[in-house]
């Protein structure tokens, strides 16, 4: 098996930073429009919900289903990546997301949305993991520091700004939520268009490709099989019961089968002998951890700024701008500080403490803090998650070669929106779930009848539209929503550990690792 580069990639100097520059601009824009779709319904959701007639479990699913096919497929595209041109792929990639938002955009019920979201992620987990690899063929990892700022930047603030523009989007009378999808389709063929003109990277040829499709397949299915698990025990069938027996059986056997796969697969998705890496295993613990604060807080404030709060959507997302501010003055200053310093292990760790304290302030939130509260709680969140979300992956990247890299990259990506992934589900279920509660006292207290209840978010409509009732559910809302956020900070904790466990990195200068390095590496990792 043999590999030839159309061309050797050069060091940068002040020209190839200039050229480096126009291909950012399509591989951020792209990742802009792939990160925003996951978000930008969030604001939108209890409109979008009511108007295909939905339930509470829907309303999760709506982001859910986005998150679980991005986390299924990103391994596979990075394994991609290291077999078949970049360019084809990102251009494949986008094309897929396109269709998938035309078919969000034009859903009319519940069900269909969720399956075309389910088709807009498959898209959307190939933007993400293959513009982060486009990224690490064309800049050194010391060089990518700097670089790093402007991808964080773009990735934090897609997913924390899209609650704000879906917001603005269906407070406008003659736009609607439909736009929350259509405004993607423009600006990803942009994207597209800039691809081509400006990205042009080395094509690794080889022969006798042979693609992991057993472990492709059996890891998606199993991610699956526990993700449903959890966003339906305790509501449609109890904690201890023969659906959870049987799915979480399923699901670990499937994910245990993935495995023995991986291990004797010549072309392996997840490449066990990279994961065993102790930078690798501590960047994908930090990564779930991350992964799961940052797409709760986006997904689940949004929410109770409008339904314990009584705020429009766009109000809702103007709230958030503390978190966004954070991501943005976090991001640029700690990735300067890196290019500079070289060092990455030390921002790692300050992130990973804010994300946590960040996370525990709003862990003790009701339907009467303070904004001012509030604001301070999501500033620590969003600087958390700009000092993390992309040095993780930086980490890993500097400790593989260059052939390797799409795979690395892919993999910590994966385990990032596995915890987004899992931690919507689960903070939704649990959400759901107390909420019920306290609806169900609430309405005992009050001397009121729930109707059929509240079974999948619904109540019957003449009490839901009472005022007793609804002043009820605000209170019950916002009372929910910090133990949601206390499970967040728990998971941000993890991230300290991994931060701190991390052995001090020195980012090299150079696009590959030295082959001597390259050959103490692969020995270190057998």
């Amino acid at each position: 098996m043999s590999a030839v580069n159309e061309s050797e990639p050069e060091e940068p100097s002040p020209a190839s930073r200039r050229q480096v520059l126009k291909v950012l601009s399509g591989l951020l824009l792209a990742l802009f429009v792939s990160t925003l779709s996951s978000t930008v319904v969030s604001s939108a959701l209890p409109k979008i919900i009511g108007s295909v007639h939905g339930t509470q479990t829907q309303y999760t699913w709506v982001v859910t289903a986005t998150l679980l096919t991005t986390t299924a497929t990103t391994p596979i595209w990075g394994k991609l990546a290291d077999l078949f041109s970049k360019k084809a792929l990102l251009q494949a990639a986008i094309a897929v997301f396109v269709l998938g938002t035309l078919a969000s955009g034009i859903s009319q019920t519940g069900g269909e949305l969720i399956a075309a979201r389910a088709v807009q992620g498959v898209g959307v987990g190939g933007v993400q993991a293959l513009v982060q690899i486009a990224i690490a063929a064309l800049i050194p990892p010391r060089e990518r520091g700097r670089y790093s700022a402007y991808l964080s930047g773009t990735t934090s603030t897609s997913t924390i700004g899209g609650p704000l523009l879906g917001g603005v989007i269906v407070d406008t009378s003659w736009l609607g939520w439909r736009w929350c999808f259509f405004i993607a389709i423009p600006l990803a063929a942009v994207a597209f268009l800039l691809l081509q003109r400006t990205l042009n990277l080395p094509v690794l040829r080889r022969e006798n490709v042979k693609i992991d499709y057993l472990g492709a397949t059996l890891i998606a299915a199993g991610v699956s099989v526990l993700l449903i698990w959890a966003s339906f025990v305790d509501g449609s069938f109890a904690w201890a019961s023969w659906q959870t027996a049987a799915m979480v059986c399923g699901g670990l056997a499937l994910l245990a089968a993935a495995m023995w796969v991986e291990t004797r697969a010549a072309e392996p998705i997840v490449p066990l002998a990279i994961v065993r890496k102790r930078t690798t295993a501590l960047a994908i613990l930090g990564s779930l951890a991350v992964g799961t604060a940052m797409f709760g807080t986006a997904v689940f404030l949004s929410q109770y700024f409008q339904l314990s709060r009584g705020r429009t959507p766009t109000e809702a997302g103007l709230l958030t701008i503390p978190m966004m501010a954070g991501i943005l003055i976090a991001s640029i200053v700690c990735g300067r500080l890196i290019s500079r310093t070289g060092k990455i292990k030390p921002f790692l760790i300050t992130g990973a403490v804010l994300l946590t304290a960040g996370s525990a302030g709003l862990g003790i939130i009701d339907h009467e803090t303070p904004m001012v509260f509030l604001g301070v709680s999501m500033l620590c969140v969003g600087m958390g998650v700009g000092m993390t979300l992309q040095n993780f992956v930086l980490a890993v990247q500097n400790t593989v070669q260059l052939k390797d890299v799409g795979a690395a990259s892919s993999t910590v990506s994966f385990f990032r929106s596995l915890g987004g992934t899992v931690g919507v589900a689960v903070l939704g279920a649990v959400l759901a779930r107390q909420v019920d509660d306290k609806v169900a006292s609430g309405f005992a207290s009050a001397g009121m009848s729930a109707g059929h209840g509240m079974s999948g978010g619904q109540f019957s409509p003449a009490v839901a539209q009472s005022p007793a009732a609804q002043e009820i559910i605000r209170v019950a809302y916002g009372d929910a929503t910090a133990h949601i956020f206390l499970l967040s900070a728990g998971a941000a904790v993890l991230a300290v550990i991994a931060a701190v466990l991390l052995e001090p990195i020195n980012l090299r200068s150079t696009l590959d690792l030295p082959e001597k390095k390259a050959d103490e590496t692969a020995v270190a990792a057998s």
